[in-house]
């Protein structure tokens, strides 16, 4: 016989590895998790960031072309009351916008802002240009063209729209309108109520028109109002009493001017402040 006993193996039991696997699954499936919730978390600030930078975008387009109007342009708002919202169409016109289109220059001469409903319930807010103009004037007495005329580009600018309602100050109702159909004359202000997806909060968003005269009125109101000719004061009506009132100084009139003449204001005599010697 052999003396001595043979030394045991050291190793883990079968009970010690199904605890270590069982641990080592546990805690990778936390760290899966919260990898997978923090890269949800991020889509969702990004997405979030997205319609946020894009409703912006929106926004800031609206405000550069209603400040950058020209005194003649022309603004038409039509509202049509679908129960749970109003579908609006904003036209604006003679506001030459030149940009290339399939590799064309174009200009286009209005424009026209339309909320489309679709099937799902959800707005898409499209942009229309036009090549010509689409309003037609009040002593229009032609019945088609205008009414039929089609866009030769349109551009999608919003999606998933759930509510988009436009309305204009009225200076002579002191009230907010739906509608805005005054030729030759601009409103204010114009309020904007959006809300974007279904989760989505409104919001309302003021844009102000600066007033501004059109060549046209400043044209008028100098032939209405005549021209001051600094050489002939007395210009006007000046053939009633007093004389002619041409200089003030007619043999009719004297010294006074003419009825229509401007009164010659007194001069003052200030003494000069000589430098000292």
């Amino acid at each position: 016989m052999r003396g001595g006993s043979r030394d045991a193996r050291g190793g883990f039991t079968l009970l010690e590895v199904v605890l270590a696997v069982g641990l080592l699954a546990i805690i990778t499936s936390m760290v899966f998790g919260i990898a997978r919730t923090s890269l949800a978390l991020g889509n969702t600030i990004v997405a979030t960031q997205s319609v946020e930078m894009e409703q912006q975008a929106f926004f800031d387009l609206l405000g550069r072309r209603f400040s950058t109007m020209p005194a003649n342009a022309r603004l038409e708002l039509r509202s049509k009351d679908s129960g749970a919202q109003h579908l609006s169409e904003l036209t604006l016109q003679n506001v030459p916008l030149s940009f290339t289109w399939g590799g064309q220059d174009r200009i286009a001469k209005a424009v026209r802002l339309t909320t489309v409903k679709r099937r799902s319930g959800f707005l898409d807010i499209v942009l229309s240009y036009y090549e010509d103009e689409i309003i037609e004037e009040p002593d229009s007495m032609s019945s088609g063209g205008i009414a039929d005329a089609k866009p030769f580009a349109e551009i999608v600018l919003l999606n998933d729209v759930a509510l988009f309602e436009w309305r204009v100050w009225d200076g002579r109702s002191e009230d907010w309108e739906y509608e805005w159909e005054i030729p030759g004359r601009l409103p204010l202000q114009l309020e904007l109520t959006m809300a974007v997806g279904a989760k989505g909060s409104e919001m309302r968003h003021v844009f102000w028109i600066p007033p501004k005269l059109s060549p046209e009125m400043l044209m008028q109101q100098l032939m209405q109002g005549g021209a001051p000719n600094p050489g002939n004061p007395g210009a006007g009506d000046g053939s009633n009493e007093g004389g002619d009132g041409n200089n003030g100084n007619n043999t009719d009139g004297g010294n006074n001017p003419g009825a229509g003449g401007a009164t010659p204001r007194p001069r003052l005599n200030v003494p000069r402040n000589e430098p000292p010697r």
